[in-house]
């Protein structure tokens, strides 16, 4: 039996304002999640995947010009929520984020321990006491040991501060956890570790992840689907045995033909071009300029199409 959805974006949008222009970082994203499911974003730098995190949490910048949309968690709409609502209700509750470079996310000054049991006491009002004893817990679960609890960040590896950032998303129990490029830091020995690790949180609390990266090929021992951004539009979504063997999105085909492989002699291509500015994006396909397939109708804005099970932005499968 299919699991239930846990998160539907709708047209979600999300612009900021800039000196020179408004950046369109999330431009009508459609998504869903269901539980117990992990869902990979991945794209290149700058198609906005960092941004369509934060719109989902609602950690928006001062110059935001439009956020809009829908967002619905287990079924509850959560744009008509006050900024006060969805923080005392959704956001460390029932959605959680372990953001990139966990050494910038630690507070200096607190000791980890006290940082991992803060979002006991402040979202469900439990003793000090009574929180770092589950800080303890979290700390095994995610495999520190437990006499780190009173040190601070600057004295542990980069492996175990991004534990710890991951134990303080886990600590409330959330249906969904947000990761912003977890390894992106890391050595490769300790990115096997911690997808190892999330692989194992999956299985045991039935926690669902939407995972940010760029690391295509390490995310394919996490992901159930795949979702392939590209100027603040989702271009593909997929379930990862298609995606990671035959993505249809030509964007997602050259993406995949860039990652080396460890069998085989086929050489890693390259995409030519520069991805378009999201300040004033091309209309159509936002791809074509870049797309060795592209012609003469790609200049409307293309139709998602349903190829199977999978959602495909393009004009080739119209």
């Amino acid at each position: 039996m299919a699991e239930p959805t846990l998160l539907q974006l709708d047209t979600l949008k999300l612009y900021f304002k800039t000196q020179h222009g408004t950046v369109q970082a999330v431009d009508g994203v459609n998504l869903t999640l269901n539980s117990n499911e992990a869902i990979v974003v991945v794209g290149e730098s700058g198609c906005g995947k960092s941004s369509l995190a934060k719109a989902i949490l609602r950690l928006l910048p001062r110059n935001v010009q439009e956020y809009s949309g829908k967002v619905y968690l287990n079924g509850q709409e959560l744009m008509g929520l006050t900024e006060e609502e969805y923080r005392q209700q959704i956001r460390w509750v029932k959605m959680a984020m372990v953001p990139q470079a966990a050494m910038n996310a630690l507070n200096p000054v607190l000791r980890v321990g006290e940082q991992v049991a803060e979002p006991m006491m402040v979202h469900f009002g439990v003793k000090k006491e009574e929180a770092l004893a589950q800080a303890e817990k979290m700390f095994q679960h995610v495999g520190v040991p437990i006499d780190f609890i009173n040190r601070y960040a600057f004295e542990l590896s980069g492996g175990m501060r991004q534990r710890v950032a991951l134990a303080m998303s886990l600590v409330t129990t959330p249906d969904l956890i947000i990761l912003d490029e977890p390894t992106s830091a890391l050595d490769v020995l300790t990115q096997a570790n911690i997808f190892n690790l999330l692989k194992s949180i999956k299985k045991q609390m039935a926690t669902s992840f939407i995972l940010i990266t760029h690391d295509i090929a390490t995310s394919s021992e996490l992901a159930d689907r795949a979702a392939v951004m590209y100027a603040g539009q989702i271009v593909e979504v997929s379930d990862a045995q298609t995606f990671f063997k035959e993505p249809h999105h030509p964007y997602s085909a050259m993406l995949m033909a860039s990652v080396p492989r460890l069998r085989g002699n086929a050489i890693p291509e390259f995409i030519t071009g520069q991805p378009p500015s999201l300040i004033n994006p091309p209309t159509g396909c936002r791809f074509a300029a870049r797309c060795p397939k592209r012609f003469a109708r790609c200049v409307e804005e293309p139709p998602v199409v349903q190829v199977g099970n999978n959602l495909v932005k393009c004009w080739l499968y119209a």
